[in-house]
């Protein structure tokens, strides 16, 4: 494979046509597709008498508008069963293989394909969904698009981009206990700022990316977007192959062998070139909270919200939008802000190993009184993976709810929703103003370890004082 990053070597791989205008006609190894952005392109596509160009490379499910309490059909929401039936109704006609509810598959569409194996290094990947930079975790370039590109994709099997620069973020050292993915994007869109990526390809290296399990890369790339990238990706390597090693769609026998070889061949080298390069030192990251109405607007646990002096000139006008939405004055210090409900899930954060990282902080505690909180798993193979662990009983015992998989109280296209001037902890990815299904509602993003902090607290809490570290005792020759 030639030198180059491996967001340049995946783009020529997939280069299909040099356009007019400089833009580039890229083929899209896998298509992702859900009910909500899909309608209008397959409608698109009768209008123009098309068929789906390759619906083997096209995968469905169905996630935004599912309720979590009863999936019961049909629901009680008429809008969102007409939705899921149209869905039912397109995938049949075009021979698109949909992963329905009860199948044993279901779930949010950026947890499923990787669960299935379908996301695999080198691809392209693209869904109408913003945060499909999910994928780049496994070293594939995954972009978001919107309706008229899903029936292009649909249509064609190809994307008309423009080619991204690439920012190198390199995060040296090791993240601290109780500090997780979360934290360290959170600090980089901080640092960086909401717009900072614009026009970027992130790529996320440095020892403390490589230390991160397969589930925390698909938290850090799945934010990405949310710093202004179009996408962001970790170069594979061996936590990836063993991820994906025995996944029902991974390569098997001696094609496997070759896989792996093609895969590494992918990595940017130390001959790579970057457009920018930032670096970061994880030991320094606090577990981090948004106190604002964009992602950016986050500050470590132990600091106060910041007063204007604080903030950069360009910035205020926003931050004083903040302080009079979400009610909090500069200088208060985030610990102890009080909340109303609690929600660990998403595609950000509702992985097997976040609900282990929440139920670790649950365990022998319980929910606040006059606290709200609930757990909604990120597929029906994270449910059942969860059950099997007990990982349910110790959320229930603890006071939570434990929901039905879907994206829940995310975008809040279901009945999971903010009521009036509730505060949520969320483990979700967008704080903006009625993100979760309140016009006037407010949102805290923070790690699903921190959310089940803030559940049994009350209020916003440090989840490092309520973890038991395990320590080994001292040999008793050493002791005094």
């Amino acid at each position: 494979m030639s030198a180059g990053t491996l967001y340049d070597k995946v783009w020529e791989l997939h280069r299909v046509a040099d356009l007019p205008g400089g833009a580039t006609q890229l083929f899209i190894g896998l298509h992702l597709i859900h009910e909500v952005t899909s309608p209008q392109a397959f409608a698109a596509l009768d209008d123009l008498g098309l068929s789906v160009r390759h619906p083997e490379r096209t995968v469905a499910t169905v996630d935004h508008i599912v309720p979590t309490t009863s999936q019961a059909r049909p629901f009680a929401d008429p809008l969102a069963e007409e939705m899921l039936a149209t869905l039912e109704g397109n995938c049949a006609r075009h021979g698109i293989t949909l992963h329905g509810l009860g199948s044993g598959r279901q779930g949010i569409v950026h947890v499923i394909a990787p669960e299935l194996g379908l996301t695999q290094p080198g691809m392209t990947v693209a869904c109408g969904d913003s945060h499909t930079s999910t994928h780049g975790a496994f070293g594939a370039i995954a972009f978001g698009i919107g309706t008229s590109q899903v029936r292009d994709v649909l249509a064609s099997q190809s994307l008309a981009m423009g080619k991204l620069k690439v920012r190198r973020i390199w995060v040296e050292g090791a993240l601290q206990v109780g500090v997780y993915a979360k934290d360290l994007v959170l600090h980089v869109i901080r640092i960086l700022g909401v717009k900072g990526g614009v026009g970027y390809a992130y790529e996320f290296a440095g020892p403390a990316i490589e230390a991160l399990s397969m589930e925390e890369r698909m938290t850090l790339c799945n934010m990405a977007i949310e710093g202004g990238a179009r996408c962001g990706y970790v170069n594979p390597d061996a936590v990836t192959f063993a991820y994906l090693k025995g996944r029902p769609h991974a390569p098997a026998g001696e094609a496997w062998e070759r896989a792996v070889a093609w895969w590494r061949s992918l990595a940017s080298g130390p001959e790579a070139s970057f457009d920018d390069e930032v670096v970061f030192d994880a030991a320094t990251i606090a577990p981090t909270v948004t106190w604002g109405i964009t992602p950016g607007q986050g500050i470590g646990v132990d600091e106060t919200v910041p007063t204007l002096e604080q903030t950069e000139a360009d910035e205020r006008p926003l931050t004083e939008e903040a302080y009079r939405y979400m009610d909090l004055r500069p200088g208060t210090p985030i610990e102890g802000v009080p909340v109303d409900v609690c929600f660990i899930g998403s595609c950000t954060n509702g992985r097997l190993s976040d609900l282990r990282a929440a139920a670790a902080v649950a365990r022998g505690r319980h929910v606040a009184a006059g606290i709200k909180a609930f757990v909604v798993p990120g597929s029906e193979q994270v449910a059942a993976q969860a059950e099997a662990e007990g990982l349910d009983a110790v959320f229930r015992a603890a006071g939570f709810e434990w929901r039905e998989p879907g994206c829940s109280m995310c975008l809040a296209m279901n009945p999971d929703r903010l009521e009036g001037r509730q505060i949520s902890a969320s483990s979700s990815n967008r704080n903006f103003k009625g993100r979760q299904g309140s016009a006037s509602g407010r949102t805290l993003l923070m790690s699903p370890a921190m959310v089940a902090a803030a559940a049994v607290s009350g209020h916003v809490a440090d989840v490092r004082r309520l973890i038991v570290v395990p320590t080994t005792p001292e040999p008793a020759a050493t002791r005094a």
